[in-house]
């Protein structure tokens, strides 16, 4: 193997609205852990992981909706230092392993969804992405508790950062002396071409992606409101799967994507599908619970360059000039009637 690397999904299972940090805390360092032992050297964790997904609930106490956010200012240093989840980023610095990691950033001025990538060598940040694509609506559905909304838009602006790849200098003594080139995806994201393409014009090789994706949630998709719970299931793993698969394949890059699964409340179910996902487009490591799990493998980055070389080398085949709808149209415009 050229450039080989040891990397490992950390999907996490059941976060009620009642658990504690506390004990959030304890299970992704128990993961951390984990992985440690097993020599990982990148381990990527879900969307908004330290806390229960909170957009699916309508919350007034202002209290309470600040208590799902990590405040990070000029001032309080980055998300690595704040005090609810320091000892998590001390705990990876120790055990040497890089992580990217979900979590509601508040700013002071705005609130995001966010997700870093910081060093295991250094303790440092070494990118920060904050999700483009929100989903939802400003409003709930309903107020009924056993309706799983989606207020992404109410608790959340827009990302700002755009799609910007980053060497993951960390890792270069691991890769044969060339740092991955890594993007970062949230939920969401993955299912919009646009960033994928933005990254594979930036040759990323690695792609991350965290997720909380609704096993089911009639209200929110419209359409069929009588849709089975298992038929709901497989519908939402097989678009998870199918947008992932594509992409990394059309981009020539590994996927890594981080699930938070399980049954919230007991009554809000989420989809798994972590998994490790190579530039032809194959898992080559998926969960097999529903719980907290490690998906681990070990790939080698050359193998992008078949696709990035070849089927795939955009500098050679793609024709920008033609492409210009999709930067000028913010949705969709029919040909007129003839």
């Amino acid at each position: 193997m050229g450039r080989p690397l040891k990397v490992a999904a950390a999907q996490v299972g059941a976060v009620h609205r009642t658990t504690s940090r506390a004990e959030v805390l304890e299970r992704l360092v128990k993961l951390l852990q984990d992985a440690s032992t097993q020599d990982v050297k990148l381990l990527v964790f879900p969307e908004t992981t330290f806390t229960t997904f909170f957009p699916r609930y309508y919350i007034t106490d202002d209290e309470e909706l600040a208590s799902y956010y990590e405040y990070e200012t000029a001032e309080t240093g980055p998300v690595t230092q704040t005090k609810n989840v320091k000892a998590f980023f001390q705990r990876a610095k120790e055990l040497g392993i890089d992580v990217q990691i979900g979590y509601g950033e508040d700013t002071g001025n705005g609130r995001y969804n966010t997700a870093v990538y910081v060093s295991g060598k250094t303790g440092d940040v070494l990118n920060k992405y904050r999700k483009v694509h929100l989903p939802g609506s400003t409003e709930p559905f309903d107020l009924n508790p056993n309706t799983t909304n989606q207020l992404e838009k109410k608790y959340f602006l827009p990302g700002n950062y755009g799609f910007q790849a980053f060497r993951a200098s960390s890792l270069k003594e691991t890769c044969g002396g060339s740092s991955p080139i890594v993007g970062q995806l949230i939920c969401n994201d993955r299912r919009w071409a646009e960033g994928w393409r933005c990254y594979g014009l930036q040759g990323v090789e690695i792609l991350c992606c965290g997720y909380n994706t609704t096993a089911y949630a009639p209200q929110l998709w419209g359409g069929d409101q009588n849709i089975s719970r298992e038929k709901a299931y497989e519908e939402a793993m097989f678009h998870h799967k199918l947008v992932v698969q594509a992409h990394a394949y059309t981009n020539s890059m590994f996927c890594i994507t981080a699930a938070r699964a399980g049954n919230d409340d007991d009554r809000h179910p989420l989809i798994p599908g972590s998994m490790i996902v190579d530039p032809e487009g194959h898992i080559v490591a998926e969960n097999k619970t529903e719980e907290d799990e490690l998906v681990i493998a070990t790939i080698d980055l050359d193998d992008c360059k078949q696709g990035k070389e070849r089927t795939f080398n955009l500098g050679k085949h793609r024709r920008p000039e033609m492409y210009g709808r999709l930067a000028e149209e913010g949705g969709v415009k029919p040909p007129p009637e003839v």
